[in-house]
């Protein structure tokens, strides 16, 4: 399985010129960092102990964020690499102002590359987050007898079934982590079956909420607005949820003639089908990202930049969270839900179902499956706004404790 393994990620080597340039014009590549993935460096090695965290994009690097603010004032720890996958996932950092921070993207998963990234960077602990599971990086961690972990792990039935297909192969990879710690019960039945013995239940880190002091200012063009208009939001929306959105602005626009939909994709390179997609229906729409101001006439306000989603979270009562409609499983809550907003969300949410479980427990979601049943929802959430404080605190509690035990794993591997 190991040789089938390497020689599709040596074809993909020989294939990545064409690759690269396809999503250099797709916007989803950086014009000139993508040649870290090929082990080109365009940062420093720092003497002194370095902890390496992986996670594929935004959500699992967001997850870590509180953990590597309590990190960054271990005296031990001189540098802290970051890696990821995707370009939305490197600007997100970017707006960070950590002090030992080092962005990198993930290189690819050849054994000459791993190499080469492993000698360079000398890690002392390796940290994967989530489901980052490459083979070829971590049996040459374990070659290098390199501490790794599997922090804040998860598998879907459906990711499951696929290393259960070739168990032998998966074993050899699982077992070999230092310690794994499963964000979920699930997660734990299906590490177990995989050959994974060094199991510990931690709790999800996505119930923990930053300290940084996040900028939640809006641009004058939303304040004003604010107070004059009735606003939702739909965020995280994947392809054909948008227009599921958008009819139903036009469903409550019968009612509110002063509504605001507020709509923040989950892939902002969408952008001009979106736009087109919308306005073919006659509606309005206003970028975050435009110069001009908005007016009385503006239906969709289409929120076009990475890492404000908070922002709008703040204005709201009420929000569609995507990915769930559709068939993706879900996108994650919590955030939603610090500030108090009703969740509206589809069947397809197996990815959260946990914490969409303690949700609904607390009477703060709705299930919906058309526009119909979300502009129903949504008006009558205008009417009766619900009062989360207490559930608020619960989260935060849960987080902070998750937090606490998390940093005390964390720093017994480094000392």
């Amino acid at each position: 399985m190991l040789l089938i393994y390497r020689l599709l990620i040596n074809l993909t080597i020989i294939l990545s010129p064409l690759i690269i340039i396809i999503r250099l014009i797709k916007k989803k590549e950086h014009p000139s960092r993508f040649k870290e993935k090929f082990c080109f460096f365009t940062k420093k090695r720092v003497p002194g102990k370095l902890v390496w965290f992986h996670g594929a994009s935004v959500g699992e690097i967001l997850s870590v964020i509180p953990l590597i603010e309590k990190l960054e004032k271990n005296q031990q720890i001189k540098q802290i690499l970051i890696t990821s996958s995707t370009l939305s996932s490197a600007n997100v950092i970017s707006k960070f102002n950590f002090k030992k921070i080092t962005h990198q993207f993930f290189p690819i998963d050849s054994n000459y590359f791993v190499k080469k990234f492993i000698n360079y960077w000398k890690p002392s602990l390796v940290i994967f987050i989530d489901s980052e599971i490459w083979p070829n990086m971590l049996i040459n961690l374990k070659k290098k007898s390199i501490k790794h972990i599997l922090l804040n792990a998860r598998l879907t039935k459906k990711s499951y079934k696929r290393w259960f297909r070739i168990k032998y192969f998966s074993k050899n990879l699982f077992e070999n982590f230092n310690a794994v710690y499963p964000q979920n019960k699930e997660t734990k039945k299906y590490l177990k079956n995989l050959g994974c013995a060094k199991i510990k239940e931690l709790g999800n880190l996505k119930y923990v909420v930053s300290e940084l002091k996040a900028d939640l200012n809006l641009k004058n063009k939303i304040k004003e607005l604010k107070n004059k208009k009735k606003i939702w939001c739909a965020s995280s929306t994947h392809n054909s949820e948008e227009m599921i959105c958008a009819q139903a602005h036009l469903k409550l626009k019968n009612k509110y003639k002063n509504l605001l939909t507020i709509i923040i994709p989950r892939h902002i390179q969408r952008k001009n089908d979106i736009l087109s997609s919308i306005e073919k229906i006659g509606l309005n729409v206003h970028c975050h990202s435009s110069r001009k101001k908005i007016t009385d006439n503006t239906d969709i306000y289409l929120v076009d930049t990475y890492g404000e989603t908070k922002k709008f979270f703040k204005i709201c009562s009420v929000v569609f969270l995507g990915g769930s409609i559709i068939k993706h499983g879900g996108q994650n809550p919590l955030e939603a839900a610090r500030y108090g907003n009703k969740i509206l969300h589809g069947k397809n949410i197996e990815n959260f179902k946990e914490i969409y479980h303690l949700l609904k427990k607390n009477n703060q979601t709705i299930q919906v499956k058309n526009y119909k049943q979300i502009s129903n929802a949504v008006d009558k959430s205008f009417k009766n706004k619900s009062n989360s404080n207490l559930l608020a605190k619960k989260i935060k509690k849960m987080g902070d404790e998750i937090l606490t035990k998390t940093e005390n794993e964390i720093n017994n591997f480094i000392s």
